[in-house]
C-alpha cells in the first residue's frame, strides 16, 4: 500500500484481498505449483485461445472514501460481457484448499465491481479459469452478478481495510516527516563515512545502482542505511532491503537501526528481521497445516490481532516475533512473512531478493513497491548467485529412494534408474564436460518430477522428507536445464566405489581411483549444471529496484562485478578513503617463501620461523590463514614441533556455533597466541576483534582457488565469454579473501597491527594493485 496524497491511500486488489479475504487455517501441506514461467505461459495460452478481441491485462481502479483500489484483471471478453481471472495449477483441482478458492473469488469480484463502474454495466459474468499446466486444460467456474451486488462486496472489503489503510497512511506521513528531520545518530561521521553516505544518497536521488568499495572498520552499515532513510521521503521509497551473506551482517544492520532508534526514539520506523523457516519454527516435528500444528490452526482468524500488535514494535527481530507468536498463538515465521508487507526496513539474506523464487523481489513486482536495496559484503554475491542458479542430480539420491518409494512411483523411478545406468556405461572418466544435456535422462527426470507432483497432490499430508528432498533436487535441476545456455556448464562426475565400500564423502573427481585389485566397482554419477555468469538471472533484479548499492571492502576491479552480476551499464564505482593511517599497520612481504602447492613441504619451516619471530618481537593475539584445513594442520604441526612453547589453537572442520564462539572467546585483551584458520572461512570476515584482541595476521597463501577440472572449465568459459578467464576464476576471488582476512586486524582509528604476507607472489605489481591503497608495504 502507498499514500498518493494527504487524503488518499492506494492499495492493489491483490493486497486488499489478501488482507480481508483470507480465512481459516494456515495450510502449507506441500503441493507442487507452477513456476513463474509456467504461469505466464499458461496465461498467454488461455488468452490466445480466446481470439483477437479478447482484452488482457485490463487496468482498473476505483475509490471508496479515502481508499483508491487498483489492479489489472487477467482478461475481458466484451462480446460475452465476461471477466476472467486465470489461475494456473498442477495436480488435482479438487484438492485445492477452500480458503484459496475463496481468495480467488474475492479478487475476481473486486475486479468485477471496478469494471462495472468503469463501463457502466448492470450485470457481469465472472469466470474463474483454472488452467492445468501439465494437461493444458481449463476448468471454468462461472457466476453472474449484478452491479449492485459487486459494489456491495467491494464496499464491504474496503470498509474492512479502511481503518488499517488510514493507520498506514498516517504512519507513512509520520515516518517521512521524522526521516526528513533525522540527523546522524553520532556526534560526527567517521573519516570516510560521510563520503560513503553522500554517494549512496546521490545514487538514490538519481535512481541508479552504485558499487562502493570502503575499508573494513569504516562503519559501512550505518553509512549506507542512514542516507537511504534520509532519501526515503523525497524519493517516495516504500521499502529498504538490507541484504547480507551471513548472520553477522544481519546483526550489524539491526544494531545500526537500534542506534538510529536510540538517537531518535520518536521515529516511527518499522524494521523486520527475516529468518529462515527452520530457525523460526516452534514445532519442527509438526507439519504446516491446521490438522497438525496448533499455530497453523485458525491462523488467519488470529492474525489481525497479532498484526496490529506487531506494528506497535519498532523492531520485529526474531525474538520479538517469537514472543508475539506465543502471545497470539500464531506461527512466528509466517507472522514475519505477513509483516514484510508493512515494514519499512527489511533485513535478510541475499536469497530473499536474488534467488529464483525470491520473496522480496516477487512482492516488489506484485505490489509495485519502490525499493532501495543494500547488498552488504557484496563480494560474496558472485559465488552465492552462482549457487542459486546451479543444480546437481545425483545417482545415489535415486538409489537411496527406490526401495522405499510408494508403488505408484516405481515405474518412473525405475525408468530414471535405467537412464542413469546407461549414462554410466557411456562415461568412464572422473570428470567429463558435456556440450549438450543428456536428453534421455532429462526426459526421464521430467516424468519422475511430474509423477512425484501428482503423488504429493494426492497425498498432501504425506511427510516423507527423503521423497520431498529428491523431488526438490530434481525439480531444481529440470528448471535450470530449461534455462541452460552458454553462461553455464554441464558436466558429469563419476566416482567408482568398490563393492561394499559404501558412499564416502568427497568429490567424484577427487576419489575416483579408490578401486583396488580385481574388486568389483560400482559407479556413482552426478550430473551438474554449474552457473558461471549469473548476470542474465540477476539483471532484472537490479532493474526492479529504484536504487541498489553494493558495498564491500573488496569490490575491485569494478568490471569483474559488472560483468558477472549484470549491473546496468554506467553503474559507477567509487572507492571511499580509509579512515586509517598507514602508520597504524605494518605490512611485510616474505619474498623468500613460496606457498605454491609443489613448494609447501619445503617452505613450512621458513613459514613458521617468520610466525614465531613476529610473535617473539611482539607477543599478542594473531590469526594465521591457510588455503585449506590440510595445509593448516601441516603448518600447525610444524610450529608445535619447533616452537612447542608458543600458544596456539586451530579452527576445526564443520565447527558448531558454540565451537566458533569458543574459538573467538580466546581472543582477549590479556591473552597471547596464534590462532590457525582457513582463508575464506568463518573467521576471515565478519568478525570484530578490536584493540589488543587481535594485533596481527599471517596470510600464507594468495587465496587462489584450487586448480581442478571444474575451475579449469570455468576459466575456459570465462575466456570465451569475457576474455578474462584466469583472473576472473583465480586471481580476483583469491585476493578478495586475502583483503577480507587482513581487514580483521585494524578495526578502529586507535588500533595498531601487523600483517605478514607469506608468499613471493605478493611482490608482483599486479598483485599489489589489488591490495588496499592505504597500505605501505615493506618487503622482508
Amino acid at each position: 500500500m502507498s499514500t498518493s496524497s494527504e487524503s488518499t491511500s492506494t492499495v492493489a486488489v491483490r493486497s486488499l484481498c489478501e488482507f480481508t479475504a483470507k480465512r481459516g487455517d494456515l495450510d502449507l501441506r506441500f503441493t507442487p505449483s507452477p513456476t513463474a514461467q509456467e504461469g505466464m505461459a499458461g496465461h498467454a495460452l488461455v488468452a490466445e485461445r480466446r481470439g483477437a478481441d479478447y482484452q488482457t491485462e485490463v487496468s482498473l481502479s476505483g475509490c471508496h472514501g479515502a481508499l483508491q483500489v487498483r489492479g489489472r484483471a487477467d482478461g475481458f471478453d466484451a462480446k460475452r460481457q465476461r471477466l476472467e481471472e486465470i489461475k494456473t495449477f498442477k495436480g488435482r483441482l479438487e484438492a485445492m484448499p477452500a480458503n484459496h478458492r475463496a481468495l480467488h473469488w474475492a479478487q475476481l469480484k473486486i475486479y468485477g465491481a471496478l469494471l462495472c463502474a468503469k463501463l457502466g454495466l448492470d450485470e457481469l459474468e465472472l469466470a474463474l479459469i483454472y488452467f492445468d499446466v501439465n494437461k493444458q486444460t481449463e476448468t471454468a467456474l462461472v457466476e453472474t452478478h449484478s452491479r449492485a451486488d459487486l459494489q456491495a462486496f467491494f464496499s464491504h472489503h474496503c470498509d474492512q481495510f479502511l481503518a488499517w489503510a488510514e493507520q498506514e497512511a498516517q504512519h507513512l506521513r509520520s515516518r517521512d516527516a521524522a526521516l526528513t528531520a533525522l540527523t546522524f545518530p553520532h556526534a560526527q561521521f567517521r573519516s570516510g563515512q560521510r563520503e560513503l553516505a553522500a554517494e549512496v544518497y546521490r545514487a538514490a536521488v538519481a535512481g541508479r545502482c552504485l558499487m562502493a568499495q570502503a575499508p573494513t572498520g569504516l562503519g559501512k552499515t550505518l553509512a549506507t542505511l542512514f542516507p537511504l532513510l534520509k532519501a526515503a521521503p523525497g524519493q517516495r521509497l516504500d521499502k529498504i532491503f538490507f541484504l547480507t551473506a551471513k548472520t553477522s551482517g544481519r546483526a550489524l544492520a539491526l544494531d545500526s537501526l537500534a542506534t538510529v532508534h536510540k538517537h531518535a526514539p520518536e521515529l516511527p520506523l518499522r524494521s523486520l528481521e527475516l529468518v529462515a523457516k527452520e530457525k523460526a519454527c516452534e514445532h519442527p516435528d509438526k507439519a504446516c497445516h491446521g490438522e497438525s500444528c496448533p499455530l497453523a490452526e485458525g491462523f488467519y482468524e488470529r492474525l489481525p490481532q497479532a498484526r496490529q500488535a506487531a506494528i506497535q514494535h519498532g523492531t520485529l527481530d526474531r525474538d520479538t516475533l517469537r514472543r508475539l507468536g506465543q502471545q497470539y498463538s500464531v506461527c512466528p515465521y509466517y507472522l514475519g512473512q505477513e509483516m514484510a508487507r508493512w515494514a519499512d526496513v527489511l533485513v535478510g539474506d541475499y536469497n530473499y531478493y536474488f534467488d529464483q523464487s525470491a520473496m522480496l523481489h516477487s512482492m516488489t513486482e506484485a505490489y509495485g513497491w519502490r525499493v532501495a536495496v543494500l547488498v552488504d559484503e557484496a563480494h560474496n554475491l558472485v559465488s552465492r548467485a552462482r549457487a542459486m542458479y546451479s543444480a546437481s542430480a545425483r545417482q545415489d539420491s535415486l538409489t537411496a529412494l527406490r526401495h522405499s518409494a510408494p508403488a505408484q512411483l516405481k515405474k518412473p523411478l525405475d525408468r530414471l534408474k535405467r537412464c542413469w545406468t546407461e549414462l554410466g556405461k557411456s562415461h568412464d572418466q572422473p570428470f567429463e564436460l558435456q556440450t549438450q544435456l543428456p536428453d534421455k535422462l532429462l526426459q526421464a527426470m521430467h516424468q519422475a518430477v511430474s509423477a512425484l507432483g501428482e503423488y504429493f497432490q494426492d497425498h498432501p499430508a504425506q511427510q516423507d522428507e527423503t521423497l520431498q528432498r529428491f523431488y526438490f533436487e530434481a525439480l531444481q535441476f529440470t528448471r535450470m536445464a530449461e534455462a541452460f545456455d552458454a553462461n553455464s556448464l554441464c558436466d558429469i562426475e563419476r566416482e567408482d566405489l568398490t563393492e561394499g565400500q559404501g558412499l564416502p564423502g568427497g568429490g567424484a573427481a577427487a576419489s575416483s581411483f579408490r578401486m583396488g585389485g580385481n574388486s568389483r566397482a560400482k559407479p556413482r554419477l552426478s550430473l551438474n549444471l554449474r552457473n558461471v555468469v549469473p548476470a542474465p538471472f540477476l539483471r532484472q533484479r537490479f532493474l526492479s529496484a529504484h536504487t541498489v548499492t553494493l558495498f564491500s571492502a573488496t569490490l575491485q576491479p569494478a568490471q569483474f562485478y559488472t560483468d558477472l552480476l549484470g549491473l546496468p551499464d554506467g553503474t559507477p564505482w567509487v572507492e571511499v578513503a580509509s579512515p586509517f593511517q598507514a602508520e597504524q599497520l605494518q605490512v611485510h612481504i616474505a619474498g623468500h617463501i613460496s606457498t605454491r602447492y609443489q613448494h609447501r613441504q619445503t617452505s613450512l619451516r621458513a613459514l613458521v620461523d617468520v610466525m614465531a619471530q613476529a610473535y617473539a618481537d611482539k607477543p599478542g593475539n594473531y590469526l594465521a590463514f591457510f588455503s585449506s584445513h590440510s595445509y593448516l594442520q601441516e603448518a600447525l604441526q610444524c610450529l608445535q614441533t619447533h616452537y612447542p612453547d608458543l600458544p596456539c589453537w586451530a579452527q576445526g572442520r564443520r565447527m558448531s556455533e558454540a565451537e566458533q564462539q569458543s574459538f573467538l572467546a580466546r581472543f582477549t585483551p590479556e591473552s597471547c597466541g596464534i590462532a590457525f584458520a582457513v582463508l575464506g572461512g568463518s573467521f576471515s570476515e565478519g568478525i570484530d576483534l578490536p584493540g589488543a584482541r587481535l594485533i596481527g595476521a599471517f596470510i600464507a597463501t594468495l587465496g587462489l582457488p584450487q586448480v581442478n577440472p571444474v575451475n579449469e572449465q570455468f576459466k575456459r568459459r570465462l575466456d570465451e565469454l569475457l576474455g578474462q578467464g584466469y583472473d576472473y576464476t583465480y586471481v580476483y576471488p583469491g585476493m578478495q579473501k586475502v583483503v577480507q582476512a587482513a581487514g580483521r586486524v585494524i578495526r578502529t582509528v586507535h588500533d595498531q597491527g601487523v600483517i605478514h604476507l607469506l608468499d613471493d607472489r605478493y611482490l608482483r605489481r599486479e598483485v599489489q594493485a589489488l591490495l588496499p591503497s592505504w597500505w605501505q608495504i615493506t618487503p622482508a
